[in-house]
């Protein structure tokens, strides 16, 4: 089972593929104020450099936080469009064990439908003005 792994919580982003639990192409690079130009770009990459292409992918494990807001935002939006375009499950996970948390659930057939962002406390949403 081809697996894409995304973390974006920091300006380095990391983008993962593993063949069950056996990591096959793994590369950061910082994304910091152009990840929404550059995730795309270094999936495709990296998924070519593997030769595979993004109908290989069978699950996506995703970073949830906590961590940097438009980060998260990113990543999330991204593996849950590539999750529902494929067709495929998504689990978010969190800690420094995420990968091996999220592909252990992915191998067991559980998804989340759909992965939340987790930023370490709740969120403060100013009133708005009148």
């Amino acid at each position: 089972m081809l697996i894409l792994t995304l973390r974006t919580d920091k300006p380095e982003a990391e983008i993962g593929l593993f063949d069950g639990q056996t990591k096959i192409g793994y590369e950061i690079w910082e994304g910091h104020r152009k990840l929404a130009e550059t995730i795309h770009i270094k999936i495709e990459m990296l998924l070519k450099a593997e030769g595979k292409t993004w109908h290989d992918i069978k699950g996506i494990v995703a970073f949830e936080g906590p961590g940097s807001f438009t980060g998260l935002r990113i990543g999330l939006a991204t593996a849950n469009a590539v999750a529902s375009s494929l067709d495929i499950p998504i689990v978010a996970t969190k800690d420094d064990d995420w990968i091996d948390k999220g592909i252990t659930r992915l191998l067991a057939g559980e998804q989340d439908k759909i992965a939340l962002p987790f930023y370490g406390q709740d969120v403060h949403i100013t009133l708005p003005r009148k």
